[in-house]
């Protein structure tokens, strides 16, 4: 890989991780229901990107067999429920502590590997008992604080195993599919379902204030579209394991845009854990590297 090329290939990773940020203040500072939080973000990504994607990938939609789109819908439906756990927890916890857990899902991603007929190897790990060393820490001190926090921890671990849950059917996919072709058939299953819960459920999705409808379009846009698009992109020249721990750069990011514009503090017994975690993170992904 020549040298500009790898210039241009971590900037726009580094501009993924930036976008990706974003996602958790938006949601914060939307005055919604995680719900129509959830089914507004995907939702609007799906819309904006169904044309482009009936229009330059036809064939592969029409290339498809039936068991390959009930793959992609039930990829999009693991999608669904992340986004609907992971945003919920927003409400109960600080955006530090709910995106470091959210973003496990390497290390749960790695303890479900050998059922697809991979090996773990010791790195691998020692880096999961890191992590969940450090998942620990963070929901030992959220209870002493209070069940509200707790239960927001253990939202947002549903919405790092819901989220394995959607890599592992775009890991079968993408082989068949292009990135705009698969993440528009799981985008729009996913905003599907979700309208269909907010609509099923009575949920409010309508009289909200005008900053909220502007943050409806922005995590479509900047964290959902141009944030998971820049990840993906960087698939075809980076490992997984190398993309795995650039996600790091979320939590990282995420707390300091919380510090700055939510005024929430971290406090110590969080950045342990934090710490625990990412660096078992670290650790997995440079097990699958050896691996």
């Amino acid at each position: 890989m020549i040298q500009e090329k790898k210039g241009t290939i971590y900037g726009v990773l580094c501009l993924g991780v930036l976008c990706i940020s974003t996602g958790a203040i938006f949601a914060r500072v939307a005055d919604a229901p995680p719900l129509a939080i959830a089914a507004y973000r995907v939702g609007i990504a799906g819309l904006l990107l169904l044309p482009a994607a009936l229009f330059k990938r036809k064939q592969e939609f029409l290339l498809l067999q039936k068991k390959d789109w009930i793959l992609g819908i039930v990829s999009g439906a693991f999608l669904a429920l992340h986004f609907f756990t992971w945003i919920s927890s927003l409400e109960k916890t600080t955006v530090a502590t709910s995106v470091v857990l959210v973003n496990t899902s390497p290390i749960w991603a790695a303890m479900i590997a050998p059922l697809m007929g991979d090996r773990i190897s010791r790195l691998t790990f020692a880096g999961i008992f890191l992590s969940f060393s450090g998942a620990s820490v963070i929901g030992w001190n959220d209870l002493q604080l209070g069940g509200g926090a707790f239960y927001g921890d253990i939202l947002a671990i549903l919405g790092a195993l819901f989220l394995t849950g959607y890599l592992f059917g775009g890991r079968i996919l993408r082989r068949k599919l292009s990135l705009l072709a698969y993440i528009t058939i799981c985008y729009c299953s996913a905003g599907v379902f979700l309208w269909m819960a907010v609509l099923l459920t009575g949920t409010r999705f309508t009289g909200f204030s005008g900053m909220t409808w502007l943050m409806f379009p922005a995590m479509a846009i900047i964290p959902q579209i141009l944030g998971h698009s820049s990840y993906n992109w960087a698939l075809k020249y980076l490992s997984a394991p190398m993309v795995a721990i650039s996600l790091l750069g979320e939590p990282v990011g995420s707390t300091l845009l919380a510090m700055v514009f939510l005024g929430e503090a971290l406090t110590c017994t969080t950045v342990a854990g934090a710490l625990m975690i990412m660096a078992g993170i670290v650790l997995a992904a440079r097990g699958e590297i050896k691996n």
